[in-house]
């Protein structure tokens, strides 16, 4: 989310072998339970072979929230002035879907600074939990909306606020949702003694309307001033609330947990255990700073857990180039969930199994290629190794040359270009199949790696080119006009 006020956490192989380090498989009980039974773990079903192999990010954007449904998965992110979500039929393909824009509001109370959305099906109806305010950061709210029909893109209907008794004119934000004995209970971040973004859970009569007040949880953090974005998972008898602590723009932001047992009432503070230390935190030999604001999802077979999350490729204190990542975990001996540690930026993945594949593939900026692409280049270019964890295959090229060239050749449908940003880049022109160039602005005020730079149309499937040509201009902020070659993705369905 953007930057806040001070008290305010947030505006809220080579590469193959590393990337499947630390991951495994478990179950999950869906996201889409009834809200009159409470989750259980689903029946073993065989798993099915997932169909290739997925790259990060998955989305542009932070705060993610995913389920698979009916043959899709549906993302959604913190957009700001309105909710979008994201369908695709494989993880693969999903950093190239076109977004829904499934809710705007004109209520001026409501319609500014919407962050992170979640969406529960409940009967036959989905319900959309989001926060928002009137451009005053301490008048973040809750709401809860309604879909028209059994489709988690909606249309939807503005259904309620979501605020309880003792609370209810105090900034509230990261709705999520308890299905526990029957019963259901709102988990968000927000005012208590603890923490102005404190952890707190409300009983619900049902899935828009809070029926008592909140309780506050006092949950450990490694920092004192933020636990936020709780979520849930079942087995093994206990529950499991997951949650992010510290303020989102550090490097340190990261996840914490608690739990008790599935018997236990989820409004008695004292039930709930907490776990010592962070389930998933920074790794720097990575990459991979602040991860967090995190959600989890179920391969389409049911047979592998996967978390969702957020995370930056710089330890710089910022809240821009928070993208949304994924990968499997599994759970230990003990009964406890094993996120593992996070995956660099760009590291290639076994898709979810029953997936049905994508069929998209890498270009390296050295010419290696996983599919039918490759890269040439005109005029003066650098190149090296000198990047490490912050570019794909740890090398990139580079080139601060008016008129030099690099010409990617691809069979597919689309394709998306990244490479690091830098303090000292400049504009690059980029054309498709020798058409009209769109200006590109590679700087950015800090420096990141693996961002994504451009995404083409969609193409008629068949051979293309893209062409990156170094203009030898730069905006005024910058101090030099390099154009950075890292790494192309291409879709091919």
């Amino acid at each position: 989310m953007p930057p806040s006020p001070s008290h305010r956490s947030r505006t809220h192989a080579g590469l193959l072998l590393a990337a499947l380090l630390g991951l495994l498989a478990g179950l999950l009980p869906g996201l889409t339970a009834q809200a009159s039974a409470a989750p259980s773990a689903p029946e073993p079903r065989a798993a099915a072979a997932a169909a290739g192999t997925f790259r990060n990010p998955l989305n542009s954007g932070p705060d993610p929230f995913m389920t698979n449904w009916k043959g899709n998965y549906y993302l959604t992110t913190t957009q700001g002035g309105s909710i979008k979500m994201w369908r695709s039929p494989s993880l693969g393909t999903l950093a190239a879907a076109d977004p829904v824009t499934v809710w705007t509001d004109t209520d001026p109370s409501r319609n500014r600074n919407i962050w992170a959305p979640e969406f529960y099906r409940f009967g036959d109806r989905w319900y959309l939990y989001y926060t928002a305010d009137d451009g005053v950061d301490e008048h973040h709210r809750l709401y809860v909306l309604e879909s028209e029909r059994d489709d988690p893109t909606g249309p939807y209907h503005f259904k309620a606020k979501l605020a309880p008794p003792n609370h209810a004119n105090d900034f509230a934000i990261d709705a999520g949702v308890l299905q526990l004995g029957g019963r259901l209970y709102l988990a968000y971040s927000g005012l208590n003694q603890y923490q102005h973004n404190g952890l707190n859970i409300a009983p619900m009569s049902n899935p828009y309307t809070v029926s008592g007040d909140a309780v506050a949880i006092n949950a450990a953090g490694g920092c004192p001033e933020v636990r936020e974005g709780p979520e849930f998972l079942y087995r093994n008898g206990r529950v499991w609330m997951t949650y992010s602590a510290c303020d989102t723009g550090k490097p340190d932001y990261q996840v914490w947990m608690m739990s008790m047992p599935l018997t236990a009432d989820p409004l008695v503070p004292g039930n709930w255990r907490q776990h010592q230390g962070a389930a998933f935190s920074r790794a720097d030999d990575r990459g991979v700073f602040g991860p967090g604001h995190h959600a989890f999802f179920q391969s389409p077979d049911g047979t592998e857990d996967w978390i969702v999350y957020h995370a930056k490729t710089t330890s710089v204190n910022t809240y821009s180039n928070r993208t949304t990542r994924a990968q499997k975990f599994t759970w230990r001996a003990d009964g406890t969930p094993d996120f593992g540690r996070p995956l660099a930026m760009g590291a290639t993945q076994d898709l979810p199994s029953g997936d049905p594949g994508s069929g998209n593939y890498w270009i390296n900026d050295d010419g290696r290629s996983s599919g039918a692409g490759s890269v040439t280049y005109t005029g003066a270019w650098n190149s090296g190794s000198g990047c490490a964890t912050q570019c794909f295959w740890s090398d990139d090229h580079w080139s601060d040359r008016a008129g030099a060239t690099a010409t990617f050749s691809f069979t597919g449908t689309r394709i998306a270009l990244l490479s690091v940003k830098d303090t000292g880049n400049g504009y690059a022109a980029v054309s498709i199949d020798g058409g009209p160039e769109q200006r590109v602005d590679f700087h950015n005020a800090i420096r990141v790696g693996e961002a994504v730079q451009y995404t083409s149309p969609r193409l008629a499937n068949g051979a293309h080119t893209l062409r990156v040509r170094v203009t030898g201009e730069h905006n005024a902020q910058s101090g030099a006009s390099f154009v950075s070659v890292d790494r192309a993705e291409v879709y091919t369905n």
